[in-house]
């Protein structure tokens, strides 16, 4: 049902937002650590935050682009073999784009191409 789709991305993607508006206010309160471990430690965190929240912000583009398939009647087709995506797939990764069929065989395809190099 699309329009159960369209709640559930739109839902995750209010999250992500909200996450990445807690992340700004809390590096905002950037304490002063004259002990060097303490400022590495801390900076190690802030890498590690800063890191998490571009994986979300790519996160919100796939949500957006898999709403506007949405819009188009294209939600929930492979892109690679043009069949329905299942709808258990969907609800585990409702921004996917290939069936499991094709996703499996892509993975296969990426280790394959590892171990060449």
């Amino acid at each position: 049902d699309a329009q159960y789709f369209r709640r559930l991305l739109n839902q995750r993607m209010a999250e992500l937002r909200m996450e990445a508006g807690k992340t700004v206010e809390n590096m905002d309160e950037d304490g002063n650590f004259p002990d060097p471990t303490d400022r590495a430690s801390m900076e190690s965190d802030r890498n590690s935050m800063l890191r998490m929240r571009d994986r979300d912000r790519k996160l919100i583009f796939k949500i957006q682009e898999a709403l506007q398939r949405l819009e188009r009647g294209e939600y929930g087709i492979c892109e690679d073999c043009g069949e329905e995506i299942g709808i258990e797939r969907l609800k585990a990764r409702p921004v996917t784009t290939l069936c499991i069929s094709c996703k499996s065989s892509q993975e296969i395809a990426e280790r394959k191409a590892k171990r060449v190099v």
